[in-house]
């Protein structure tokens, strides 16, 4: 259930830095993209809490941020129009390697 937990908790990291990216606009801050902002940084702390009570701290930090760095990216991409570069999914398959990596040697 822990990696279940850190899973969730990984995906709601990608709902704060697009929350924040939002909010702020030529009006100014934004209430509902900032409170999802929030929201995100609550929960995801809170399913990282969950995580740690059974994952090393160092491989949960690493897997929950690995997630939302993963997930962020994507999301920049898909919702942002950010750049699609070949090398950018090159270094970005080195975080996957990495995070499916520390699943398969940790216990």
């Amino acid at each position: 259930m822990s990696w279940i937990y850190l899973l969730i908790a990984g995906i709601m990291e990608w709902g704060w830095p697009m929350g924040l990216k939002y909010a702020w606009t030529e009006k100014g801050v934004q209430l509902g993209p900032a409170t999802l902002a929030i929201v995100s940084i609550l929960a995801s702390g809170f399913f990282l809490f969950l995580a740690q009570r059974e994952i090393p701290v160092g491989t949960a930090y690493a897997v929950w941020t690995g997630i939302g760095a993963v997930g962020t990216f994507i999301l920049g991409i898909l919702l942002l129009g950010e750049p699609a570069f070949l090398l950018r999914f090159v270094f970005l398959g080195f975080i996957i390697v990495g995070i499916v990596g520390l699943k398969l040697v940790s216990s």
